[in-house]
């Protein structure tokens, strides 16, 4: 009923909103703050074991369609805001189980933080967003919108969970459990990382840019119709290979490349082992 009212109201946008649009947009948005819908979710019949919910992501666009510029400053001399009203800052109590640590961090309404999430000055995590337990989202990082974040991951300090809403069909980026994202990595345009993976200090993934395997001696692409997907306890680190032809080649230049150098073992779990007084 929701999914078949949101698409219709997307679908044909009328001459003006009404209090019933608003009213269907708080269910919305309500029902993405508890988790119940999520813009991309786990599908074991799918190659990559996700699907897209489409129609997630037009809500959370028609959010910004209803919404007016309002002022939301928390002192409009010293700290002027202005955003939509539709998407204010996301409301916590002590109750719900998340530590935010002061320092200027900030999360938009309309995205799923589970309890024993800890958030480290200053981050951010916007509308459409799934971050399950035990995730730290740790200082300067981002976790883009409709971004998913699975259980006990840890994004270090200033990496970048890239976010897409648009088109609707495209696949946000998934982390799923127990991922470790290094410091100053970014991860792009609906790359997927498995459970258990980690990426070293500075790794980059993003749709153009191959995987090179040297453990199982395969290079792992994107295609037009399936996103890059890092497997399953794969180790990545920052890597780079020659450029083979043309003037590159003569001038000696490689181009950046993301390198499997192993798989995560016992040695790999002792390294990147999080302190549990930190949690």
């Amino acid at each position: 009923m929701l999914q078949s009212q949101i698409e219709s109201l997307f679908d044909s946008p009328p001459a003006s909103y009404t209090e019933e649009h608003f009213a269907l947009f708080h269910e919305f948005k309500a029902a993405l703050n508890a988790g119940t819908i999520r813009s991309a979710e786990p599908d074991q019949a799918s190659p990559t074991g996700w699907k897209v919910n489409a129609w997630v992501k037009k809500g959370v666009l028609l959010g910004f369609r209803l919404g007016a510029i309002v002022d939301m400053s928390i002192h409009v001399g010293r700290q002027p805001y202005f955003d939509k009203a539709t998407y204010p800052v996301k409301q916590f109590t002590a109750t719900s189980g998340v530590r935010i640590v002061p320092g200027g961090s900030s999360i938009r309404d309309g995205c799923y933080v589970a309890k024993g999430v800890t958030c480290m000055p200053p981050m951010y995590i916007n509308v459409g967003a799934y971050v399950d337990s035990g995730t730290m989202v740790d200082s300067h990082a981002l976790v883009g919108s409709c971004a998913q974040i699975g259980k006990n991951c840890h994004i270090s300090a200033a990496a970048q969970i890239g976010g897409v809403l648009e088109p609707v069909g495209a696949m946000p980026v998934i982390l799923e459990d127990d991922v470790l994202v290094g410091g100053n990595c970014g991860v792009y345009e609906g790359a997927i990382v498995k459970r258990r993976a980690v990426l070293g200090t500075g790794t980059i993934l993003n749709r153009s840019t191959p995987i090179y395997d040297i453990v199982k001696n395969r290079i792992i692409t994107a295609t037009d119709d399936q996103p890059l997907v890092v497997p399953e306890g794969a180790v990545v680190v920052a890597g780079s290979r020659p450029i083979q032809s043309g003037q590159g080649r003569e001038w000696g230049l490689s181009l950046y490349t993301p390198v499997i150098v192993k798989y995560r073992d016992e040695k790999t779990d002792t390294k990147i082992q999080l302190e549990s007084l930190l949690r």
